[in-house]
């Protein structure tokens, strides 16, 4: 199936060029396979009318997450809310979900109830069920594996893959504060691991901490696209940083995408912040990652509806294929935007 003359490096292809190397050696063979790997979620034929979507995120300790400073309960919440994103941002409605988890011995029973309980709270916030998972012995740490279930109706179902040539780029909320919610984060247990008993300083960084250790779905944005009969053309949601994300969607449709830096949305807590842990806000709003907001883009004949939307900016537009993705910056100044968002390997 691969044909590899000698040994290669997978840090040579980075995460998502080892998954466009794997995909090429697949054709989907059933019928009912509408998309598979490639987007947020894979799309499955249901009936006439819906589709089924599926999402997997893989949590690794010490990847992913860091027990240091990740409260159990924190972390399963987290865990199912990141995959929610993934159907969020097929413009589905998720409804099961299926965790699998695999812990060392280290792990009483206790710990691993409060994990659950991070679990149920996510489920009976966003009105989804536990419907079945596996559990399994790591002789390193702790692993959780989420897959989540959802549906969409077929004419709704919103891929990467369908910018055009001057659709306008929204997105939802703020970003950059999840990013610097981890900086704070690994700032302080350095300190700790150096100075065993100090005491972490967490004061005035309650916003930030809140976005990286509990972050929310975008459930609402669904609804109020739902509500407005409002389909955009592409989306998806923001896990490896907006630049990234750029990237995938340029790619996927075939279009160029310029954006402008002023049109950023960074909370002024973020910028107040971020200045304050000496960083620039605007790097952490574009390659920090972890915000689980929604990119997407639409015609510009819906400009008048978004416009004044509390919640969604509109923060650039879709340009010809082959012109780049770039960035205006403050200044006036374009230059381009590389994907410089979090990689896995």
């Amino acid at each position: 199936m691969f044909e590899n003359a000698s040994r290669t490096e997978v840090s040579l292809l980075g995460e998502f060029g080892l998954i466009d190397h794997i995909a090429k050696s697949f054709t989907n063979k059933q019928a009912s396979t509408i998309k598979g790997i490639g987007d947020d979620a894979a799309v499955i034929d249901k009936d006439e009318e819906n589709v089924t979507l599926i999402s997997t995120d893989l949590l690794v300790e010490g990847v992913h997450f860091d027990l240091h400073y990740m409260p159990l309960k924190h972390l399963g919440y987290k865990a199912v809310t990141v995959n929610l994103s993934d159907i969020y941002a097929m413009n589905g409605i998720p409804q099961q979900i299926t965790v699998s988890l695999a812990f060392s011995n280290r792990f009483s029973l206790e710990a691993i109830e409060e994990l659950y309980a991070g679990i149920k709270r996510a489920c009976d916030f966003y009105g989804i069920d536990l419907v079945g998972g596996d559990t399994s012995t790591s002789h390193s740490g702790l692993m959780l594996s989420v897959t989540a279930i959802g549906t969409c109706k077929k004419d709704q179902v919103t891929y990467r893959s369908g910018a055009k040539e001057h659709d306008l780029i929204c997105v939802t909320g703020d970003l950059g504060a999840a990013y610097l919610g981890l900086q704070l984060l690994e700032r302080e247990k350095k300190i700790f691991l150096e100075t065993p008993g100090a005491q972490p300083d967490l004061e005035g960084f309650d916003y930030i901490l809140e976005r990286q250790l509990k972050p929310e779905a975008r459930k609402d944005m669904i609804q109020f696209l739902h509500d407005n009969k409002l389909k955009p053309t592409a989306m998806m949601d923001i896990s490896d940083g907006l630049s990234s994300e750029l990237h995938h969607i340029a790619k996927q449709s075939n279009v160029g995408i310029t954006i402008y830096e002023d049109k950023l949305p960074i909370d002024p807590i973020v910028y107040n912040n971020a200045q304050e842990l000496g960083l620039e806000s605007t790097t952490c709003a574009l390659n920090g990652g972890e915000d689980y907001e929604l990119l997407f883009t639409i015609p510009q004949s819906l400009f008048e509806l978004v416009k004044n939307t509390e919640g969604i900016s509109i923060i650039g537009h879709c340009t010809a294929a082959g012109t780049g993705i770039n960035m205006v910056s403050k200044a006036g100044t374009q230059y381009d935007l590389p994907a410089q968002g979090w990689k896995a390997v």
